[in-house]
């Protein structure tokens, strides 16, 4: 009875930590093809004709239309430089440079992946419509109430994404030495 109460137990651990590292793998995965600069993370592999098992496992999840490798990449943050989630209740600004890239895009996305812009103002912010420093740099402004200078403005309360998607860039081709020159995210304050 001892022998099969062991057995029994061993299965469940042995399944717990299987799930656990499937799931892991397959929504962080930063330890399983993902890649994490700063607060912003991709799948590299998401386009190319033959991605590793997680990057296909991430991809089958998703069930969204992807990028092709030559096309561009997707960085998604869900939280600030310092840890914290995002939050609509708080304001944000996002500093620095960008990997080089043609084109980007900045959307905020809630957790169904619908746009929490407001309705009135501009969906995303985009590179070809903003104003930059004199050296290249950015400075997004990125909350529910009014800021001055580059702003997307969001609606609504609870949690949100950014995803920033760069057309036409070598960022993961080792082709080019911007690769960890992502925009920090700094939390500005909260009402």
């Amino acid at each position: 009875m001892r022998f099969v109460i062991h057995l029994l137990l061993m299965v469940c651990v042995a399944l717990a930590i299987g799930f656990g590292l499937s799931w892991y793998a397959l929504t962080d995965g930063r330890l399983f093809g993902g890649a994490q600069i700063g607060a912003w993370s991709a799948w590299p592999d998401v386009g190319s004709a033959q991605p590793n098992p997680y990057t296909r496992g991430h991809l089958a999840r998703e069930a969204a239309l992807q990028l092709g490798l030559s096309e561009g990449i997707q960085f998604t943050a869900t939280a600030d430089d310092s840890g914290q989630a995002l939050t609509r209740d708080c304001t944000y600004r996002i500093t620095g440079a960008t990997p080089l890239a043609t084109f980007w895009t900045l959307v905020a996305l809630d957790s169904a992946g619908v746009n929490v812009a407001a309705s009135d103002g501009q969906a995303a912010i985009r590179s070809d419509s903003l104003a930059r420093a004199n050296d290249g740099s950015i400075q997004l402004n990125i909350g529910t109430s009014l800021m001055p200078g580059n702003w997307l403005e969001l609606t609504g309360t609870g949690a949100f994404n950014l995803v920033l998607t760069l057309y036409d860039t070598t960022v993961f081709s080792g082709l080019n030495g911007s690769t960890n020159a992502m925009p920090a995210i700094e939390r500005e304050g909260c009402p």
